[in-house]
């Protein structure tokens, strides 16, 4: 009887090695992926990062820039410069393929062993958890609209067993992982394409394309909204500082350039195109409640359509969260499978979401939390950037591995100094100039302008490549071949 199972060598009938496999449960956490395993072409990281993107909250975001008082004009100029942070999203998975070790391991040569620990359950764990708890809710009030429209009661238990199964196909996809998102986001960014190709024809044919508002923002008003804009816009690519666990699995001969190019590309082309729909939308609608409003300029066969697709894209997203939350739950160094902590994470985020949508208002209150997320994320992929560009992206994978007290990146007592510094600098510059939910001193003494992330970025970016300049471990990374 002939095997089903792939041929394990790399390139063999064209097949993935056995280990990493979309019918497999994923068998690697955050160990080292070895040569011998690698596999693969950067051109797929396209399709993974485009079916994360095409989704209801950049709908959302983008029509909220109108109703922030923007022209169309401006609104559309925010939202390109806005995706332009996708290009740090690239860089940063460059990485993945260099040193065979997902993001949450590489940036252990920034904060040391221990230092990272830290760094890894804050800025990877829990805000991957809320943003988990925040996309969950927003598929689960598309889903609850399209129940309502098979004439089912959308009552407590109906809502919980919405969020339950939602929850439950996004941890299937995440626990099989890396193989599997591979597989899939290819026809489900297709699908998605297709569906949002639909809505913008609908909105294209009502869209005011010469919208302006009735009192046009002038001076400080107008510099301030639009630096509000963008940072709104760009804490979408910042909250993908762990781009590299899924592009580790690439050969080490692939290019640095095509990896960080796909993974650019296949963030920024949807999400420009899908919050500008956002935008043009607004000039015709309220986008006050994008539900309704589009199901007052959608065909009405196509609107049930509109809605699973919706939740279709938010699964896309919260599967590439959920992944990454628990590879972020390995790397605090808690000892546990990589899907048995996704488990962890999903169960974690899908009773907030219920906590949230059934009994209080605790969505509010994370969502102001992570409106100031861009104070800490803006400053953490800055770092890890700046170290990319300081070691000329040689990582050596199996030393970073090494937990001991041997190794290279212990530095002192397990914490990297220069990147403790550099980062807790970023973060207080950012802070000081920040006009979210609360507003710092600079903010205040600016008329209400939002410096948060340029300031956060250069000063983070400054200050690590001034320690780090002489630093041992970037030394001998500069020296490798």
């Amino acid at each position: 009887m002939t095997s089903t199972i792939p041929d394990p060598r790399p390139g063999a009938d064209g097949a993935p090695p056995v280990t990493d496999w979309a019918g497999r449960v994923e068998v690697h956490g955050i160990d080292h992926i070895p040569d011998a395993e690698r596999h693969g072409r950067a051109r797929e990281l396209f399709a993974i990062w485009a079916a994360a993107n095409v989704n209801y909250l950049s709908l959302v975001i983008g029509g909220a820039l109108i109703l922030m008082g923007l022209s169309l004009g401006q609104a559309l100029l925010v939202i390109v410069v806005g995706n332009l942070f996708w290009l740090l999203t690239g860089v940063l998975a460059m990485s993945g393929p260099a040193a065979g070790v997902p993001s949450e391991v590489i940036t252990r040569a920034m904060y040391g062993i221990r230092g990272n620990r830290v760094n890894n359950a804050v800025t990877g764990w829990m805000i991957s958890v809320c943003y988990f708890a925040l996309n969950l809710a927003a598929a689960a009030s598309a889903a609850f609209a399209l129940v309502e429209k098979v004439g089912l009661p959308t009552n407590t238990a109906v809502k919980t067993a919405v969020v339950l199964a939602i929850a439950s196909l996004t941890l299937t996809i995440s626990v099989y992982g890396h193989a599997l998102i591979v597989k899939l986001y290819l026809p489900i960014t297709i699908a998605l394409t297709a569906a949002f190709g639909v809505v913008a024809y609908a909105v294209l044919m009502r869209a005011d394309f010469g919208h302006g508002p009735d009192a046009p923002l002038t001076g400080v008003d107008l510099w301030a909204t639009l630096l509000a804009g963008v940072t709104v816009i760009a804490s979408g690519p910042l909250s993908y500082t762990t781009s590299a666990d899924f592009s580790r699995y690439l050969p080490r001969t692939t290019s640095p350039r095509a990896v960080a190019g796909w993974t650019a590309l296949g963030g920024f082309l949807p999400s420009v195109v899908v919050c500008s729909l956002g935008a043009l939308a607004a000039t015709a609608v309220d986008m006050a409640d994008p539900q309704t409003a589009l199901e007052e300029i959608l065909p009405g066969w196509f609107y049930p359509v509109f809605l699973i697709a919706l939740v279709l894209g938010t699964i896309s997203i919260n599967a590439l969260t959920a992944y990454s939350a628990g590879l972020a739950l390995q790397a605090v160094g808690i000892r546990i499978r990589r899907s048995l902590s996704v488990i962890v994470d999903g169960t974690v985020a899908s009773a907030l979401t219920l906590y949230a949508l059934l009994v209080s208002n605790f969505l509010d209150t994370v969502s102001n939390v992570l409106q100031l997320t861009v104070v800490l994320l803006g400053p953490a992929m800055a770092l890890y950037a700046t170290d990319i560009l300081l070691r000329r992206n040689r990582y050596d994978g199996l030393a970073l591995m090494d937990e001991t007290r041997k190794s290279p990146f212990w530095y002192s007592a397990g914490v990297n100094r220069s990147g403790a510094v550099a980062l807790g600098a970023g973060v207080t510059a950012a802070a000081l100039c920040v006009n979210t939910a609360y507003t710092g001193p600079v903010a205040a003494a600016l008329a209400g302008v939002d410096l948060a992330l340029p300031a956060g970025i250069a000063v983070t970016s400054a200050v690590y490549a001034l320690l780090m300049r002489n630093s041992a471990s970037v030394r001998t990374a500069r020296a490798g071949d």
